[in-house]
């Protein structure tokens, strides 16, 4: 009886070891973390090209150091998810091939999880291909240009309200408050600004009204000569400028040497506090719009704890720079970059952090506006601010009423009022 016992046990044993050996083998028992490029247990790579050096070097400086600043105190918090954010950044000069070059090997050689903080049109634009190519996140860039916010484009995410908003804004102001009509367009000839010259022209038609003149640079020069002759002549009685701010600054104080003194406005990418400094305590007649508030006005000190917290952590980390604009934004894209990767979870991986990022509704930043995005809006603030140079340096203005009260004041003493 044994012995038979041992034989079908060992008949059985034989059939199982047959049955098994033809099925596939099973992949492990348990959780298995998503690998993805630039992430480890212990850190998330990001990578950025920007401008560090050259006629834009101020504004990619202040972008990183505003972007650190937040990304320094959430790493001594312990990071996100038990992860160190580490950022690679190299050097663009504010220059399209540079950035390109720059960008595959931040994607290919050094594999980031993600791109953020890059500034510029011409440079920006021209890596939407590899963006698409890697399916990578693209997340807060210092530009304003449309062909980074149409068509929608599931991995570039915008902070930032667009040239077309901030352009669309200073001409109503301009048309319907200060009631001028005689409106000139001075722009970098390349893709940033063509973008800007769109937009004036765009809401310019909307009241009947062209651009009464036009006038060009070339990027990286400071020929603004023929430009500024031929606005001077239209006798435009505001100028629309898509610069950067050495040349602006030259526009500026050039005209105003010759006499010519129209309402001069920039968008933001200009950078308002080194464009004050290159003006050295000239131009009343001035005007920034800015994406986020003058991080050191009284309003926004007082009422806005976001510029202040930023103000807080620059000076910790850097104290050597001051609180600006362009730095406050750098801020803030690190911000929503930190919140994604929150909410994306420990198991992350690109996809997940853009649905993450999609997620993010009414997030307030401690600024005049929250932030939200969602699968078919991929930009998060939608505000525009207006400043005036005043005291060597740009002004919140709140006013107009008082602006226009200025203006014809100034008008009445200018020796060509009796013309």
């Amino acid at each position: 009886m044994k012995t038979i016992v041992r034989m079908t046990i060992m008949v059985l044993a034989a059939t199982l070891l047959a049955v098994m050996a033809c099925e596939p083998e099973r992949p492990p028992i348990g959780p298995v973390e998503t690998k993805a490029p630039g992430v480890t247990d212990t850190e998330v790579l990001i990578g950025s090209s920007l401008a560090l050096s050259g006629h834009a070097g101020y504004l990619g400086t202040q972008t990183l150091r505003g972007a650190m600043s937040y990304i320094n105190h959430v790493n001594e918090q312990g990071g996100v998810h038990g992860r160190k954010i580490k950022v690679v950044f190299h050097d663009d000069q504010y220059d399209p091939p540079l950035c390109v070059g720059n960008t595959h090997k931040l994607i290919v050689d050094q594999g980031v999880f993600a791109l953020s903080c890059y500034v510029g049109t011409p440079t920006t634009v021209k890596i939407i291909p590899l963006v698409n190519k890697a399916k990578i996140p693209l997340l807060g860039m210092f530009t304003g240009a449309n062909a980074l916010r149409e068509p929608l484009n599931r991995y570039i995410i915008n902070v930032r309200a667009s040239y077309y908003q901030e352009t669309e804004e200073a001409v109503r102001r301009f048309v319907k408050d200060l009631g001028f009509s005689k409106i000139a367009v001075f722009y970098q000839y390349d893709d940033y600004g063509f973008d800007g010259l769109k937009g004036a022209e765009l809401t310019l038609k909307k009241f009947e009204l062209a651009p009464v003149a036009t006038g060009t640079y070339i990027r990286g020069t400071l020929d603004v000569e023929d430009g500024l002759k031929k606005i001077a002549e239209s006798k435009a009685e505001a100028v629309v400028m898509i610069g950067t701010y050495e040349p602006c600054a030259k526009f500026i104080n050039t005209a105003l040497d010759e006499g010519f003194s129209p309402v001069f406005y920039n968008v933001s990418f200009v950078g308002a506090e080194e464009l004050a400094r290159r003006l050295g305590g000239r131009g009343e007649n001035v005007f920034v719009t800015q994406v986020v508030p003058p991080p050191q006005s009284p309003e926004s000190r007082t009422l806005l704890w976001g510029a202040g917290e930023y103000i807080d952590l620059l000076e910790k980390y850097f104290p050597e720079e001051k609180p600006n604009a362009v730095g406050l934004e750098g801020y803030i894209n690190a911000r929503v970059l930190v919140e994604g990767l929150r909410r994306a979870g420990r198991n992350l991986d690109r996809e997940r952090f853009i649905d993450a990022v999609e997620s993010i509704r009414n997030f307030s930043l401690g600024i005049a506006n929250t932030l939200s995005f969602g699968p078919t809006d991929h930009q998060g603030l939608e505000r525009v601010y207006f400043t005036r140079f005043k005291d060597n340096g740009f002004k919140l203005v709140t006013d107009w009423g008082k602006v226009k009260q200025d203006l014809q004041v100034q008008n009445s003493r200018s020796p060509d009022a009796s013309e």
